[in-house]
């Protein structure tokens, strides 16, 4: 558990030191001078100058940071354009480059109900679950495999979806025990399917997948995982921008927050499945993390771009002053922001 946790934490810190590596190798490539690249916040605990950076290591394990010379606004606007970008752009590759090792290690892929041959465990899955449906009370989470049903006194192997389907169907508002893996772990779950679900929900409320092993050679995994990356950024995209039509149409967006908590206890989750699950999910965060940090946001990458592409516009520079202020003022409001999603994300785990 303890170790699990460690990894975890390292990774997370691990996709932050990589974001500000990307400023730190454009700024280099382009002849700029990096004052100091931090691993941590202050204060320092120790560092080492090598040529004109100084590296350190520092008290605070939330990140990391590059120091840049005073002068940096005298950079051509082109180059601190894409000094700003190699930031967000870190992020997507490592996304890429976790998810060309899962696809060559090999990663669980949906398939139909019907096919049988050639499989590598075959698992059936839950992929979904209704809020308060007794899939969700009873405790069963995403990525579950159910492995049995017991009714009464019979017991039913499960190899296909459409079993359980059937089952539950016929065994309404009576006890079913599903004997239920979860990563290592192997136990029993007792839950009565509903006799009115809601549409769509089905008698316990889950939607399920039957799922298999697939093992890509090097070329391909790369391809899969450049191709999944670019796919996977399109649909949160599309999610966004479907999130925004059903706040104007005064319907729930969908979108639910998460901070720093949730995303770690989302992650420790995952983990608890496989190295697969675990890869996977670090690799949608690298994803999301790139998408929020292109936002123009002041504070963040995407609104440093802002002040950049106003300077551009401008044909001169936004006076620092102002640029440092309405920074601190969006810091601030992310800040709070993010202390009121932690205290949601503790609610809702604990």
């Amino acid at each position: 558990m303890v170790f699990t946790i460690l990894i975890v934490f390292i990774s997370l810190i691990g996709l932050m030191i990589l974001h500000e590596f990307g400023h730190f190798v454009l700024a280099k490539l382009f002849g700029v001078k990096v004052e100091e690249f931090g691993i941590g916040y202050p204060p320092r605990l120790f560092g080492k100058k090598i040529g004109e950076t100084l590296y350190s290591l520092n008290l605070l394990p939330f990140g990391a940071f590059i120091r840049e010379p005073k002068d940096f606004a005298k950079i051509k606007i082109g180059q601190r354009i894409l000094i700003a970008l190699g930031g967000v752009l870190s992020f997507w590759v490592m996304a890429a480059i976790i998810f060309s090792i899962v696809f060559n290690l090999g990663t669980r892929v949906a398939i139909e109900d019907e096919v049988n041959s050639n499989l590598v465990e075959p698992r059936i899955q839950i992929a979904e679950i209704a809020p308060k449906s007794p899939a969700e009370v009873t405790g069963l989470k995403v990525g579950d495999t159910i492995k049995e049903l017991k009714i009464q006194n019979a017991k039913f192997k499960i190899e296909k979806v459409k079993e359980v389907q059937e089952l539950t169907n016929l065994h309404k508002d009576e006890e079913i025990i599903l004997t239920i893996e979860r990563g290592k772990e192997v136990f029993d779950v007792k839950l009565i399917p509903r006799v009115s679900p809601p549409e769509g929900e089905g008698p316990m409320g889950v939607a399920l997948v039957k799922t298999t092993i697939k093992k890509y050679p090097w070329p391909k995994a790369i391809w899969q995982g450049i191709s999944n990356t670019g796919d996977l950024t399109l649909t949160i995209i599309q999610g966004y921008f479907q999130a925004i039509k059903n706040i104007f149409k005064g319907l729930p967006s969908g979108v639910q927050l998460m901070g720093p908590v949730g995303i770690f206890h989302s992650i420790f989750q995952a983990s608890q499945l496989g190295l697969s699950y675990f890869l996977n999910f670090l690799a949608l965060i690298s994803i999301y993390l790139a998408l929020f940090n292109v936002f123009p946001i002041p504070a963040v990458d995407g609104g440093r771009l802002l002040f950049l592409g106003i300077e551009a516009i401008r044909k001169k520079p936004i006076d620092q002053k102002i640029e440092q202020e309405i920074t601190t003022f969006f810091f601030t409001m992310m800040i709070a922001l993010a202390i009121w999603v932690t205290i949601k994300d503790i609610s809702r785990i604990f």
